[in-house]
């Protein structure tokens, strides 16, 4: 790695926290130069404007949630098991100190989908992603016999798991009631239990 690819990278690895706790909107330039011990000169040498930050932020943000997930989904040997993983992290989520400042898909969704079309866009990719992934799961699944409840609908099955997922983060962090995030995930293993 070169000395450049290097200081965006420290650039990248001590902003990602503060966009996800205060937005795009609420991080200010100030922000990141006090984040980074670095001039508004050297970061503008290193990326174009502010959205290149905050895009390059959630990017990494993104990765470290998705390696955490990956590594535990590779252990698992049935498709079952790989779905189960998701409650099972998720019920901890706020343990697991992943990114501070909760989920950077929905804190960013939620900032983003009337303000900010470029990280909209990818969020929406994120999303997608992650119901291609489900829904992959769950077709394998039937396809091996693992899945036989009648009408499963891989789709619907997948999008609803997000949903349930991505709304328990954002009420357990509204009301600050961690145990809420267990109890909804109870609600998703139920869903993935009955797909038998």
């Amino acid at each position: 790695m070169s000395k450049a690819q290097r200081t965006k990278q420290f650039i990248i690895e001590k902003t990602a926290p503060i966009f996800n706790m205060k937005g795009y909107s609420g991080t200010s330039m100030s922000d990141i130069t006090e984040a980074t011990g670095l001039t508004k000169g050297s970061i503008y040498g290193n990326f174009a404007n502010k959205d290149e930050v905050a895009l390059a932020a959630f990017r990494f943000n993104v990765k470290k949630l998705h390696d955490i997930f990956a590594r535990e989904i590779e252990k698992e040997k049935t498709f079952k098991g790989k779905l189960l993983v998701y409650p099972r992290l998720y019920s901890d989520y706020y343990d697991l100190r992943v990114t501070q400042g909760g989920c950077p898909i929905i804190n960013t969704a939620t900032e983003a989908d009337d303000t900010h079309p470029v990280l909209k866009k990818k969020v929406e990719r994120v999303i997608l992603s992650w119901k291609e992934q489900l829904v992959y799961f769950i077709e394998q699944g039937i396809l091996l016999g693992e899945f036989k409840a009648p009408s499963i609908d891989p789709e619907k099955t997948a999008l609803t798991i997000i949903a349930m997922i991505e709304g328990a983060v954002m009420i357990a962090k509204i009301t600050g009631n961690l145990s809420t995030l267990a109890d909804i995930m109870l609600s998703v293993t139920k869903i993935i239990e009955d797909l038998e």
